[in-house]
């Protein structure tokens, strides 16, 4: 088995893949915790939809990189989302379901009014659970990957405190003069790009997994929020790194693999948390 790795990771596209693997990883469990404190966990779910639908614009429109492209259509989106929340006759859960249907069926629709593939099937399966794309990346990809994480790191780090403040009351950080909306805006910038470089990993559809379940997980067992974003990330890591290691050795989907794995460890932290209740600190 170790032979068998080691020649595996002579090739350049597996050492993409778990370079880039790890990054996502680390990008989804910051803003997981977030999204789910706020009870706001299916913005992936939609957001991740509305990326299907821009791949399907730009490969349409015949671009060889669809990345840029996908990504602002769907920081866009994430935008519309953001401003629909705040309005009365449009609830929040509804403008995600609006966005998140209409982008997935007007996708499909436009992959299949103008593809030019022979196996359309295939391609929307592969893009739908991120069977093969992780396996495919170029070194363009790989750099643009690198620089959107340090990025998405770099926000969170910095504006720490404020993500904090309106994750935990809104009210009260908007009463002492924080901008929240100037907050708000960013994660959903920030989510919107994490969800467009995730679609690599695991496909739009099992993005949300990626996502939530880290979270979870180390809520099972920490309380305070420091503690929970430390330990989801090094959860996230972990099950994406031994989820492509999985996959190719096992030759199993890259992106079910994960989930699979991100399930497992959810199970574990869950049986430790009912154990030992939880260490409060």
């Amino acid at each position: 088995m170790f032979a068998k790795l080691q020649l595996y990771l002579n090739y350049p596209f597996v050492r993409y893949a778990f370079i880039v693997g790890i990054l996502i990883s680390l990008c989804s469990s910051l803003l997981g915790i977030t999204l789910v404190l706020k009870r706001f966990s299916f913005i992936g779910d939609g957001l991740s939809h509305v990326a299907f639908g821009s791949m399907a614009v730009a490969t349409v429109l015949g671009f060889k990189n669809d990345m840029p492209i996908t990504l602002i259509i769907t920081i866009i989106c994430a935008i519309l989302i953001l401003q629909a929340g705040e309005n009365r006759k449009i609830s929040g859960d509804a403008s995600i379901a609006m966005l998140s249907v209409g982008a997935l069926a007007l996708g499909y629709l436009l992959m299949n009014i103008f593809s030019t593939s022979s196996n359309l099937s295939g391609d929307v399966c592969s893009t739908l659970f991120g069977s093969t794309s992780i396996l495919t990346l170029t070194k363009t990809k790989l750099y643009l990957c690198v620089i959107l994480s340090v990025i998405v790191v770099s926000i969170f780090l910095i504006f720490y405190n404020k993500i904090f403040a309106i994750t935990f009351d809104e009210n009260f950080a908007k009463a002492v003069g924080t901008k929240t909306n100037l907050y708000n805006l960013f994660v959903s910038i920030v989510i919107a790009v994490v969800i467009v470089l995730a679609m690599n990993l695991v496909g739009s559809l099992l993005i949300s997994a990626l996502i939530i379940f880290p979270a979870l997980s180390s809520m099972q067992i920490f309380k305070s929020f420091r503690s929970v974003t430390i330990c989801s990330a090094i959860i996230s890591i972990f099950c994406s790194a031994f989820g492509i290691l999985i996959s190719i050795l096992a030759g199993t989907p890259v992106g079910s693999t994960i989930v699979a794995v991100d399930i497992a460890g959810f199970l574990i932290f869950y049986l430790i948390g009912n154990i030992f209740g939880g260490i409060r600190k």
